[in-house]
């Protein structure tokens, strides 16, 4: 098993897969703060520790995975959560006593703007991104990427007025959270029920996908294999998507 120290040997290593240069979180050429990365045959896994959810992303050989893996994890703790494409992470299953699935999820992803026009989204200010955590509150208590949250960069999304209400407060709202040298990341997607049809969700992830694209060269996100609307609203703006899956060992 190889240690890599570097930011570049990661992406050398990883051949061009989003989600493990995304996990090492680089800063120039250094992996993120406690971030550690090894090689073993043709198998990569990043660790990446985080204070919402520790994760190690695995890519490559399922053999040579499933030394690397039962040799990180005796290293660095039974926290982290694996995350692979479905079939590797299935295979980590069969293979690794303890490791239980926990659900499959579509990694997506692109290297080129979205195109869409995005008329009448902006980054939100600091007033507006407090408002938004009711969208939050009422319709998406499950999001990692949250107003206030650490890791969490930037808000965009459309104001406006809201069925029945005084005023205007956030209707679609985006974040551009958890990005890293060489592939960003976005999160927090949400619509007020009386603002969907309208299309913000596409508008507003567009806005923000281009922004990262811009500034990271990647845009990438995690969306569940079930969540079918989204799934197509991501793909219109151009992401491919990978089936992966994740497992961990449950705490005793």
């Amino acid at each position: 098993m190889e240690e890599l120290a570097r930011l570049s040997d990661v992406e050398q290593a990883a051949a061009g897969h989003g989600q493990l240069i995304w996990a090492a979180q680089g800063q120039g050429d250094s992996l993120g703060p406690g971030v550690r990365a090894w090689r073993h045959g043709a198998a990569l896994a990043v660790a990446s520790p985080n204070r919402q959810q520790d994760r190690l992303a695995v890519e490559g050989d399922s053999v040579d995975a499933v030394v690397l893996v039962r040799r990180v994890l005796k290293e660095i703790g039974a926290s982290y959560r694996l995350l692979g494409e479905a079939a590797l992470i299935d295979a980590l299953v069969r293979q690794l006593p303890g490791l239980v699935p926990v659900h499959n999820f579509f990694w997506m992803e692109t290297t080129s703007p979205s195109g869409v026009a995005t008329a009448g989204v902006r980054w939100l200010d600091a007033r507006e991104e407090k408002e938004a955590t009711s969208l939050f509150d009422r319709f998406f208590p499950d999001s990692y990427a949250q107003p206030g949250r650490a890791g969490v960069c930037r808000w965009a999304g459309v104001v406006g007025e809201v069925d029945g209400s005084v005023g205007v407060e956030p209707l679609a709202v985006a974040a551009d959270a958890w990005s890293a040298a060489g592939c960003g990341f976005m999160g927090g997607v949400v619509t007020h029920p009386s603002a969907r049809g309208r299309g913000l969700a596409r508008v507003v992830s567009g806005f923000v996908l281009d922004a990262i694209v811009n500034r990271y060269g990647r845009a990438a996100l995690m969306v569940l294999t079930s969540n079918a609307p989204a799934v197509a609203t991501y793909e219109r703006l151009g992401m491919a998507k990978r089936r992966f899956g994740a497992a961990h060992i449950p705490a005793r």
